[in-house]
């Protein structure tokens, strides 16, 4: 029998109310040693007050946080070893990049050789080595970022919280830096509970993803499951996919506003939401009032010609892919498909659409009354 690890945290029930609010409510959720998990969601849903109640930096108003099995009602912050890591670094200006490192061990009463010794093996690991006597003013923002990462880490906390690590470093920097921090994690055997509002963050640095929504958890699992199959309309528009649409399932077909629909077998049946991907929305017959061609229309899985015509009133050059925004002409909803550059017709052609059922979700708990 498969032995089920005993979750280092341990939220059961958390709630926090703030100027008569219900800002984290009855939240329920566990990490496991060596997990990372980060917590997805919009400004405003909870997911910064769920950090700040397991610093030990927000009381909560009821339910428990529990490390290690032990309720930490009445423990605080500075007594939870916790380290926290903040996207404005929050380091010491006053000392240099040893100073903001040695911190958390000379608090902890390690002696100055014992400090010394700590500051040069976190410097190697972050990629700072010979820094330590460098002023933290003349650092940029992404060694800025590397040195409180050092700092959080000094001390051997049992749970590492980032808090939106690296919201204020630009694209490039970010992609680099997530990267190096899924390595130096795993390599360390760091357990890790951060927080962000960038999907592409969460899904490159995280084992498991948990969205949130108003101060519940929308969805959880790991960033594979989450992305393949959102759980609703609000994680699908959130994740980026503006392709929801009402309908109705019968079989293995949706009826929808965008006429029938494709659908994987198992499906729930009935009054649902739909999303199909733009990878799935499949163009053909490119040209000024229909003329002309794209390529070839429908694909494995699809319901032929089921779909409506459609003007392009827009098109985004995507580095991979065009993405070209599409009005039906007979009305309702715009969607927006996924092209190859030599294949993305012009805006104000009109063209024919298909649907591949490969790319098409039936999003749980959708259904309406």
């Amino acid at each position: 029998m498969r032995e089920v690890p005993v979750p280092l945290l341990r939220l059961e029930g958390a709630t926090v109310r703030l100027g008569g609010r219900v800002v984290l409510d009855a939240v329920d959720l566990a990490v496991v040693g060596h997990e990372t998990v980060c917590v997805l969601g919009p400004s405003g849903s909870g997911k910064s007050t769920l950090l700040r109640a397991v610093a030990g930096l927000q009381p909560l108003d009821a339910g428990r946080v529990l490390l290690e099995g032990r309720d930490q009602a009445g423990v605080p912050a500075h007594r939870r070893e916790i380290g926290l890591m903040f996207q404005d670094h929050q380091l010491f200006p006053q000392r240099d990049v040893a100073g903001n490192v040695a911190f958390g061990p000379r608090m902890r009463g390690a002696s100055r050789g014992e400090q010394r010794a700590r500051v040069a093996e976190l410097l190697e690991l972050v990629g700072l080595p010979g820094a330590a006597g460098r002023a933290v003013a003349a650092l940029s923002g992404g060694e800025q970022q590397r040195v409180a990462l050092a700092r959080a880490l000094a001390p051997g906390p049992r749970l590492l919280m980032l808090d939106e690590p690296l919201g204020q470093l630009d694209r490039s920097l970010r992609e680099r830096l997530v990267v190096e921090l899924r390595e130096l994690f795993g390599r360390l055997g760091t357990t890790v509970l951060a927080v962000t509002h960038d999907q592409g963050e969460a899904f490159a640095l995280a084992d498991r993803v948990v969205v949130m929504r108003e101060g519940r958890i929308a969805q959880s699992g790991t960033p594979l499951e989450v992305w393949q199959r959102p759980a609703d309309a609000f994680v699908a528009r959130f994740l980026g996919f503006d392709n929801v649409v009402p309908g109705t399932v019968s079989g293995r077909v949706a009826v929808t506003e965008w006429g029938k629909l494709p659908v994987p077998e198992g499906s729930a049946q009935g009054a649902v939401d739909v999303l199909v991907r733009p990878a799935g929305v499949r163009l053909a017959g490119a040209g000024p009032g229909g003329a002309g061609g794209v390529g070839g229309a429908g694909g494995a899985g699809g319901v032929g010609g089921a779909g409506p015509r459609c003007a392009v009133v827009a098109r985004t050059f995507k580095g991979t892919h065009v993405a070209v925004r599409l009005r039906p002409e007979d009305g309702g909803a715009s969607l927006e498909a996924a092209c190859a550059l030599r294949d993305a017709p012009e805006v104000g052609d009109v063209v024919g659409v298909d649907f591949d059922a490969a790319e098409i979700v039936v999003l749980a708990g959708a259904a309406r009354s």
